[in-house]
């Protein structure tokens, strides 16, 4: 048994190392061909030990957006001297090295400044008052940033539009983030492990989804590309697969030699430094996008702006909330699996197969983490800490809604979304997950099984 168990390890870590090698040759190859036919796009992310403020300025009032060559970019330190400053070439890009080595920057703020009055005629940024950036050296990897170009509306933007067009981004970043809490939900209502690793599911799916998105050629259903659609739903499939491994090698083994929580809590920390620092060795620090929807022209909805990734992402996001809840709600499966998160002893007594249920529910909590991550980086990119950047969310949503409910990790997942957009208006962006958990903190001093839980879960 032991020898089978090893096996299942060492294809686990194989499968790991695979897709995200693949991810980085495909990487190199798509930087390849973009720089040969001119596109619009940022610089190479260098390899040196100099951080670098990378970034492109494209017109997406074309399409595909336009390069906006001839845009005059600085960079300035946290006493306001301008130490950098660069053109925007042919491709649009920009590349401005901080002074000093990477790791004499770490922990240093700096500014990135566009001047308006460079920008071609006609055209301006789509938010008028961003007109500069807010930089935080907390990784020795090079930054990338991007100023979009529009139509030039000739007028700062109101609070109630500002409101407006934030409200708009927090759904489609609660809709993200309740796929990714409820996962999680199902996985600790059923097993009660407090899953640490979670966070790299959800890398995992962005990775899975880019690396087939860099596959050579394109897939076209009636003359529309379909590729970025195809990769993330083999995403979830395989983020699926990818769940059911990491039950079936390790968390399996571990319940049956009646490992207890805190140990396995201990585990998963440990899983997720692994897993995060494969990412990092293979795919690189940089941030990754895919091919399709990364810089498209937005629809005006009266003063508000809405994409069509933005709309794609949100439509498929709700019908996969829809689905996995009446999925949990009304099948037997999901008779099954609330039977064993409220009495595994009870429910084996009864006939139903424990570990069979606790299976599919980790094949079901991955792939949603996985389809989670892989909208995500379809909406504002990735990089290799985009799932455990996102995990403290996570679980706020989680504990927020009731731990073990269906519709509390969704409930929870809304109302730390919409608060972490929203609050910006008030506060810098740097700033908006403090709030975020701080709503937490308040509400659990009030109701300590959280909005939708029962008290008697407690303790």
């Amino acid at each position: 048994m032991r020898v089978r168990h090893t096996k299942v390890v060492a294809l686990l870590l194989m499968a790991v190392v695979a897709v995200v090698a693949m991810t980085g040759t495909a990487q190199a190859a798509t930087a390849t061909e973009s720089a040969e036919a001119g596109a619009c796009g940022r610089p190479s992310v260098s390899d040196d030990d100099v951080i670098q403020i990378l970034g492109q300025i494209c017109d997406n009032r074309e399409t595909p957006p336009a390069a906006v060559e001839g845009v005059n970019i600085t960079v300035e330190d946290e006493s306001g001297t301008a130490i950098g400053e660069d053109t925007t070439d042919a491709s649009g890009g920009f590349e401005i090295p901080l002074p000093g080595s990477a790791f004499d920057n770490l922990g240093k703020s700096f500014t990135v400044k566009i001047d308006k009055d460079s920008l071609p005629e006609g055209a301006a940024l789509r938010n008028p008052d961003d007109l500069e950036r807010a930089v935080n050296i907390n990784l020795d990897s090079d930054v990338s940033i991007t100023f979009p170009v529009g139509q030039g509306t000739g007028a700062d933007t109101g609070k109630l539009v500002q409101a407006l067009q934030l409200t708009v981004g927090g759904i489609v970043f609660s809709v993200l983030l309740a796929m990714a809490a409820l996962g999680l939900s199902m996985i600790f209502g059923t097993t009660g492990l407090t899953n640490f690793s979670h966070g790299e599911l959800i890398t995992f799916g962005a990775l899975v989804a880019y690396f087939v998105d860099q596959l050579p050629g394109a897939i076209r259903v009636g003359g529309v590309n379909l590729t970025v659609v195809f990769a993330v739903l083999v995403a979830f499939i395989v983020s699926g697969a990818f769940g059911f491994l990491n039950d079936r090698a390790l968390w399996k083994p571990l319940r049956k030699r009646g490992t207890g929580v805190i140990a396995a809590m201990i585990v998963s920390i440990g899983l997720s430094i692994f897993l995060r620092s494969i990412y990092q060795y293979f795919a690189g620090a940089q941030s990754h996008n895919y091919s399709q929807y990364s810089a498209v022209q937005p629809w005006e909805i009266g003063p508000i702006l809405l994409t069509p990734k933005e709309l794609l992402v949100a439509i498929i996001g709700f019908a996969t909330l829809l689905g996995a809840t009446a999925l949990l709600k009304y099948t037997r499966f999901g008779k099954a699996a609330r039977a064993v998160a409220d009495n595994p002893a009870l429910s084996s007594a009864t006939g139903i197969n424990v570990e069979r249920v606790i299976s599919l529910v980790w094949i079901g909590g991955a792939a949603l983490a996985g389809l989670s991550g892989a909208l995500l980086g379809l909406t504002q990119g990735f990089d290799y800490q985009t799932g455990f950047k996102l995990l403290l969310l996570v679980f706020a949503a989680v504990v927020l809604g009731g731990l073990g409910t269906i519709w509390g990790a969704i409930v929870g997942a809304f109302i730390i979304g919409l608060f972490t957009e929203l609050v910006t208006l008030f506060v810098p962006a740097e700033f908006k997950f403090v709030g975020a958990l701080l709503v937490l903190i308040i509400v659990l001093m009030i109701r300590p099984q959280g909005l939708l839980g029962k008290a008697q879960r407690i303790g």
